[in-house]
């Protein structure tokens, strides 16, 4: 996944995968979503992302998946 901002215009891209978008849909008049041939996300346009997102703070969390087992093991 890659974020891009352009100060410029205020707009936010972010991309999902490589592929060869089919279509982009507006979902309202500052989102915009591009949709490969299968209707799989391939990207997202927020115009006037500071107003839209919580722009310039940004935050990653990877939750790694952890069986069962592990769970009751640690008591959870």
């Amino acid at each position: 996944m890659k974020i891009t901002y352009f100060s410029d215009t205020d707009t936010a891209l972010i991309e999902f995968s490589d592929h060869e978008v089919a279509e982009t849909k507006e979902i309202n008049e500052n989102i915009y979503l591009d949709l490969d041939a299968s209707g799989n996300l391939i990207a997202m346009t927020i115009e006037h992302a500071r107003q839209q997102a919580s722009l310039p703070s940004l935050s990653y969390e990877q939750i790694e998946n952890e069986t069962p087992s592990k769970l009751i093991q640690r008591g959870v």
